[in-house]
């Protein structure tokens, strides 16, 4: 998603939306939280819609994979979890399919990588689906035309789309897919008053999968996208006619540095966590200062309006950071996105709401098929750097977990929650936590074996065509240790040591280049530490109970049991083979 800066006309929309209410209004008593329980139960022209606006512990409850370490699972006593069994309803269906029927659908985040995957998903599955409307942030409506076509529409990962339709599939996805000029980060999504008012009347269901994902965003950037486009998208949903649901994905890392077994419920007015131990802090204690959305708007204005143009981006930064640890969340983006779901509980009045809560979202498992992903994840620069020979250790808790789930099973919870609460159209709030550290971890150790077992049997190629053969990862507790193991290795990699005494200016430019290499990785465990030590488990009993009131056949056509999955088939068979295909394009290969 791309970076947008925090305008005054921005403030004003969050304000307008009534997030300078806050203080005021910010009150949850009144919100309803359900309790799953399962029952029973166009045209072809091809255009935009144009605006004129322009860790230690591993908590588990079932059988680890082969691979989990026995020495992870032993944690404190008191985060020891009893069995959760699925209870299966073959007698019931949530009926997705015949939800997503005739309805029509607003998706921000479109083109980028979970949203590709859903509406691919959706179109495959009900292909009389009524209209998907893309908001796309363009210049003019032919922009967002040429946008959704290249980015959408052309995309590799909608093959098998294109193989079902033949000659005819360029005319059904432009019959189903209608670009819309806009921006979450602009008033009203920066939609004419003509448009405005066709959305408002058409729309069943908004999905909002649009954000800014950087870990350390300068803090105007991430709080006008990840909170303030939120806070706009609800208001606009409270105006639209007919909408049965408004659906959030947001990220089960909101949960900032709490610790142990993480459930999936909505945060309380003004809450902060804490950083030390990660204990939940509810205002009433005391303990920690009171987060008010309005306030920390309030305080970015005067930031930025003290600053000079020379040091904005590296203070937004640091301030977007700083006001995160605070309030006892590791960084920009997850802070922001928080503070995002707040706002939505806050404003929602009477629009059923649900909150799609992913952990590391990784390549699809099994559709539309084995291993698909753009660009790199949250492990993927460390998993190629380390097939490359670039980087043989890292900063991490051995037994720490990695929390990942398959973008494909993402995407189906989302539609089954979707269908379950939008067919019900109650003015409820649920959250569901697609995560699988708690049912099936990833410990760090295993994962590092399995690098080493599928680059030792399938080696990336360097320049000269020949193999590249790499160590054993070794993972480090502390930064010191790590760059100490840094150095050394990029000495001995670039042949520094040999040549210092032999060469003066190539000794300096193999300095210069070792350095930086060390500086690079430093940075990047750096930003990855809150994550690689994390000491929260995600709970997903809401998960699991959604996923009973499915039939067999729908979970076969819509299934996400996390606690199935063979992570080392995963990381081994797919997930690396799908890294080399669609982000290495092949680099690196046998020829």
């Amino acid at each position: 998603m791309e970076a947008i800066s925090l305008s005054s006309s921005s403030i004003s929309a969050i304000a307008s939306s009534g997030a300078v209410k806050v203080k005021q209004s910010l009150s949850f008593s009144k919100n309803k939280m359900s309790v799953i329980s399962c029952q029973s139960g166009s045209n072809n022209n091809h255009h935009a819609i144009k605006s004129s606006g322009g860790i230690s512990s591993v908590l588990t409850e079932s059988s680890p994979s082969p691979l989990v370490s026995s020495p992870a699972l032993m944690g404190p006593a008191s985060l020891v979890l009893s069995p959760g069994q699925v209870e299966m309803h073959d007698e019931g269906s949530i009926g997705i399919v015949k939800f997503l029927k005739g309805k029509t659908f607003l998706i921000t985040g479109g083109t980028g990588f979970l949203g590709k995957v859903l509406i691919e998903k959706m179109l495959r599955t009900a292909p009389d689906v009524q209209k998907i409307y893309v908001l796309i942030k363009a210049n003019n409506s032919e922009a967002a035309l040429e946008r959704l076509k290249n980015e959408v529409i052309n995309a590799e990962l909608f093959k098998n789309l294109k193989e079902k339709h033949g000659k005819s599939y360029q005319g059904f996805m432009l019959s189903k897919l209608i670009p819309v000029v806009g921006n979450v980060c602009e008033t009203n999504l920066g939609l004419d008053k003509h448009t405005f008012d066709f959305m408002t009347n058409e729309l069943d269901v908004i999905i909002n999968s649009a954000a800014n994902t950087t870990f350390d965003e300068r803090y105007d950037t991430a709080l006008d996208i990840n909170t303030g486009g939120p806070t706009r998208l609800i208001g606009f949903a409270k105006q639209c006619l007919k909408l049965k649901l408004f659906l959030q994905v947001s990220t089960a890392y909101v949960n900032g540095q709490r610790q142990g077994r993480i459930m999936e419920k909505p945060f309380c007015a003004g809450e902060s966590i804490s950083a030390a131990g990660g204990e939940e802090a509810v205002l009433h204690h005391g303990s920690l200062p009171k987060l008010i959305v309005e306030d920390e708007i309030k305080l970015l204005v005067e930031s930025k309006q003290s600053l000079q143009d020379s040091s904005l981006v590296h203070k937004m930064k640091e301030l977007g950071m700083q006001r995160a640890k605070k309030y006892g969340w590791q960084d920009t983006y997850v802070f922001t996105k928080a503070m995002g779901e707040m706002m939505i509980d806050n404003l929602r009045g009477e629009v059923p709401v649900v909150v799609i809560r992913p952990s590391v979202i990784e390549s699809t498992y099994k559709e539309p098929f084995p291993g698909w992903m753009e660009g790199n994840r949250m492990m993927d620069p460390i998993i190629l750097q380390y097939g490359k020979g670039q980087l043989t250790g890292f900063l991490v808790d051995p037994n720490g977990v990695l929390d990942v789930v398959p973008a494909d099973m993402v995407v189906n919870a989302t539609l089954a929650a979707m269908a379950k609460h939008g067919e019900a159209g109650k003015p409820e709030y649920n959250i569901y936590q697609v995560a699988s550290s708690v049912v099936n971890p990833l410990v760090f150790r295993d994962l590092a074996e399995l690098l080493y077992q599928h680059f030792n049997s399938s080696p990336f190629m360097d320049s000269t065509g020949n193999p590249v053969r790499v160590p054993k990862m070794k993972l480090f507790h502390s930064m010191e240790d790590f760059s100490s193991h840094l150095w050394r290795h990029a000495i001995n990699r670039t042949g520094l040591g040999a040549l210092a005494n032999l060469d003066g200016k190539l000794s300096q430019k193999l300095e210069t280049i070792c350095r930086k290499s060390v500086e690079q990785a430093k940075y990047l465990a750096n930003i990855y530490e809150s994550y690689t030590f994390y000491g929260g488990r995600f709970d997903n009993s809401n998960t699991k109970r959604l996923m009973g009131c499915m039939t067999k056949e729908e979970r076969q056509e819509f299934g996400f049991d996390v606690e199935k999955i063979d992570w080392e088939d995963y990381i081994s068979n797919v997930h690396i083979p799908g890294l080399r295909r669609h982000v290495m394009k092949g680099r690196g290969l046998n020829s």
